[in-house]
């Protein structure tokens, strides 16, 4: 029997302050848990002195990182000091020492995982990320787990909370993009630069990782199609509720047979459909299972407490795992081979917002555009525009191959009577209009 588990923790910010706070305060339900208490050994800082809201001993903290890696009493190591290939490098040597590691880097688990995850295997650790994808989100052991006997054939969601909140805001209130975003980094929810959120790098990220278990297929970031939520506007949301639609920053994985189409971008849904009424900084990811059918998962994508209680659960399973004796044994290697689809392959629904020349046969050259290559109209709007030569057309097509839009797409900036193609979306369902 394990006397106690020692911990080493890389980094002391937010999720780390939330990790020391947990693993303090919930000392008997772990011990309830895995039979052992838990002490924390290390934890590795920038700065000994700047003030945190957890009090730890002088001599626990250290500004050097190998105190923690390279420490043979300690058996687990926790990385939320975030950053890629000095932090890769830094978490291999932990595995090589022997540690089991429990980290909540997407960035580094979506480049890196699978190396990282077989390095594990091969030295006999266990490493767990479920604080990685979606915070407080159990959804990572969901799929390992209480999916483990279905096949998954389609994960949808909302997975970054600042985009969320952005956009909800500004569907909600009519406000500009600008705006809210300043709010969101007032609040805190989005960092000073946030690129990677509203580009939706930080989504795709998320969605390689979901993909990459969900499907068994070494599903690389690369893969992911990403469109962030900049160029949205207050028009473009304003329609989306005139047709019955919601817009989310969604990220989709789907697998049709043994092919799969991994993306991140702005997307329609119908206002009944559950991931619309998901607001503010929240997550939720819809899983499609064959046996299962349809689940949803829904929590904070972030903070400190929730991302900490995440990091604390796969403490747990590690802590079970050294119980058992079966440490190392929880990567699988992946069943399927990558096949993605291509564009022919692809199908979807797409609104599209576009600025035409109010002249007789505009519209007629604009359908003959669209028959041509098969993409035929769910829903249209006309509508006259200030500019008193200019009509603004609003449409949703049926179901088409992403080629034939493209296509059609590129046809129509080429079309003498298109002024301009304001904005294009992927459409999810059906709108109530």
């Amino acid at each position: 029997m394990v006397k106690s588990v020692s911990v080493g923790l890389l980094g002391l910010g937010t999720v780390g302050s939330g990790v020391v706070k947990i693993i303090e305060n919930h000392q008997d339900k772990l011990m309830h848990q895995v039979g052992c208490p838990v002490e924390i050994k290390k934890v590795a800082v920038r700065d000994r002195d700047k003030k945190r809201d957890v009090a730890l001993p002088e001599a626990v903290l250290t500004t050097h990182v190998e105190e923690v890696i390279n420490d043979p009493d300690i058996d687990v190591v926790i990385e939320v000091m975030g950053g890629i290939e000095e932090t890769r490098q830094y978490i291999l040597q932990a595995l090589k020492n022997g540690k089991h590691v429990v980290t909540a880097n997407k960035d580094l688990m979506a480049l890196y995982g699978t190396e990282l995850l077989s390095i594990a295997s091969e030295y006999g650790c266990d490493l767990f990320y479920e604080a990685s994808v979606a915070g407080g989100i159990p959804i990572l052991r969901s799929l390992v787990d209480g999916l483990a006997s279905d096949r998954i054939t389609k994960m949808m969601g909302i997975v970054n909370g600042t985009t969320n909140y952005i956009l909800t805001k500004m569907s909600k209130f009519n406000r500009p993009y600008e705006e809210v975003l300043a709010e969101a980094q007032a609040l805190g929810y989005a960092e000073a630069d946030p690129t990677s959120d509203v580009e939706g790098l930080d989504a795709a990220r998320k969605m390689a990782i979901l993909a990459r278990l969900g499907f068994s297929m070494n599903i690389d970031l690369q893969d992911v199609y990403v469109k962030g939520i900049t160029g949205i506007t207050e028009e473009d949301l304003n329609y989306s509720k005139r047709l019955g639609y919601t817009m989310k920053l969604i990220g989709i994985a789907h697998r049709d047979g043994d092919k799969v189409e991994v993306s991140v971008q702005p997307t329609l849904l119908p206002e009944t459909h559950p991931l619309a009424s998901v607001n503010d900084e929240y997550n939720a990811v819809y899983v499609y299972g064959e046996a299962v059918g349809e689940t949803m998962f829904y929590g904070p994508g972030a903070g400190s407490l929730p991302t900490a209680t995440s990091v604390v659960s796969d403490l747990v399973a590690v802590m079970k795992n050294m119980r058992l004796g079966v440490n190392g044994r929880s990567a699988v290697t992946p069943q399927y081979d990558k096949q993605l689809k291509d564009d022919s392959e692809i199908y979807s629904k797409y609104f599209l917002r576009i600025h035409v020349k109010d002249q007789v046969g505009a519209f007629a050259k604009i359908t003959s555009l669209f028959s041509e290559r098969g993409v035929s109209f769910e829903k249209i709007l006309q509508l006259p525009l200030k500019q008193k030569d200019l009509a603004e057309i609003v449409l949703v097509t049926h179901q088409a191959s992403l080629k034939d839009y493209r296509d059609v797409l590129q046809q129509l900036r080429d079309l003498e009577v298109v002024e301009k193609v304001k904005s294009s979306y992927r459409v999810e369902g059906e709108g109530a209009l």
